[in-house]
């Protein structure tokens, strides 16, 4: 029979010593970890979308308003309105603002938007705005994650099936489950040294569909700004995959160029008019040769070199574009502009058939086969202000249902 073993003192010490260590260090982790800082409450009920309004009502009244700073538009899904302020998002009730479910962690928001049902939620890390959640737009439930070098500051760009993360100096491009197709521009730590075609540009305007990336940069030692067409999808997220690459000699460092849209092969850049030329829109083929070129409709505004752009959204069948002080209607076969809103203060939506379109004051009805303006709906003069918003923040305008939802500042106001 064999003796059993017998503990000393000095094991039990020991045994005792290792036990505080690794609860020590599992506290440490904890304490030190973003589950520490995240509280997540969750929804389990059932929502349900509002009915497809069925015309475009005559007058509008507010019926909820709730801030939203880290939003440019109102975040939309199927049957959530999400705003995101501070620390927080919250998705919540359209007809009533009620809160349904809400995400918090103690970093601050970057940025957020709604993207194909979840909702993408950028936070600052010491790295720049690179800790990045999505959550389940109807229940709030965290779908997945990621983290990214970045710059500081960061806009979220609509690609359809991806999402752009566009900074000054750094792009990515993401699936709807945040796995990066596209990394371009800077690269602290590099896995593979020069894969980058250049370095040291400023990123001035992006834009993507499912067969081409186009980037609109400015590098050093260039008087122009630069054309950069990539494949949306390389074999290596690492290693962008360039098509062409050119100075654009009517885009000045200062100027208003930007892009515009992109449809199948093609990008349509805003060139403004220099030297006396007209102000246009030229479309080029992924080697960067111009197919078309279409000039602006006589009277076309257009917002200066410091206005935010996002390229056109596809409204009911028509690529709409607002310049920073006028809406234009593009072909989306051709990319042609067709029609003119002079002063839209921001990016429009479709309902029942129509464009509402932002100006002054109110919503301009607008046929998005004509672009004529049938009738103005008013809006209250604090339509959708706050205390740190003025007159020139950008509008952006979102239907879901019979309701009505424009951002301005760091405000959403629900319409009904």
């Amino acid at each position: 029979m064999q003796t059993p073993e017998r503990r000393t003192r000095t094991d039990l010490i020991v045994a005792a010593a290792l036990a505080v260590t690794v609860a020590v260090a599992a506290i440490v982790v904890w304490v030190r970890s973003d589950a520490r800082g995240t509280t997540s409450i969750t929804w389990d009920g059932a929502p349900t979308a509002p009915a497809a309004a069925q015309s475009v009502p005559d007058t509008l009244a507010e019926i909820w308003r709730a801030p939203s700073g880290a939003t440019d538009r109102p975040a939309v899904l199927d049957a959530t309105v999400v705003t995101a302020d501070g620390d927080t998002v919250v998705g919540r009730d359209p007809a009533t603002g009620t809160q349904r479910w809400s995400y918090t962690r103690n970093r601050p928001l970057c940025a957020a938007t709604s993207h194909r049902g979840i909702v993408v939620a950028v936070y600052e890390d010491p790295r720049g705005c690179g800790q990045t959640t999505a959550l389940r737009g109807d229940s709030g439930e965290r779908y997945t994650a990621r983290s990214s070098d970045t710059d500081d500051a960061i806009r979220l760009v609509d690609a359809g099936s991806h999402l752009i993360a566009l900074g000054g100096t750094r792009l990515e491009m993401w699936r709807s489950d945040l796995v990066r197709t596209v990394e371009y521009g800077r690269v602290d730590a590099p896995v593979t040294p020069g894969a980058q075609p250049r370095s040291g540009c400023e990123l001035r305007s992006a834009a993507a569909g499912s067969e081409l990336l186009a980037v609109l940069e400015l590098c050093p030692g260039e008087a122009a700004q630069r054309l950069t067409l990539l494949a949306p999808t390389p074999d290596d997220a690492q290693k962008p995959e360039q098509y062409a690459s050119s100075v654009l000699p009517d885009a000045p460092a200062g100027s208003t160029a930007r892009i515009v849209a992109v449809s199948g092969e093609r990008a349509a850049v805003f060139v403004p008019g220099h030297d006396g030329t007209t102000p246009r829109i030229e479309v080029f083929d992924r080697n960067g040769k111009i197919v078309a070129g279409h000039d602006l409709p006589a009277g076309t505004p257009v917002g200066g070199a410091d206005t935010v752009t996002v390229p056109a959204q596809d409204l009911g069948g028509r690529l709409v574009w607002w310049t920073g002080s006028a809406t234009v209607g593009l072909d989306s076969g051709d990319l042609a502009p067709k029609w003119t809103v002079p002063g839209a203060t921001g990016r429009s939506a479709a309902m029942a058939g129509k464009l509402l379109v932002p100006v002054e004051r109110g919503l301009a009805v607008v046929d998005p086969v004509t672009g004529e303006v049938t009738r103005t709906i008013p809006l209250p003069p604090d339509s959708g202000g706050s205390d740190d918003s003025t007159d020139s923040d950008a509008v952006a305008v979102a239907v879901l249902g019979d309701i009505v939802l424009e951002q301005r500042g760091g405000n959403v106001v629900a319409y009904r």
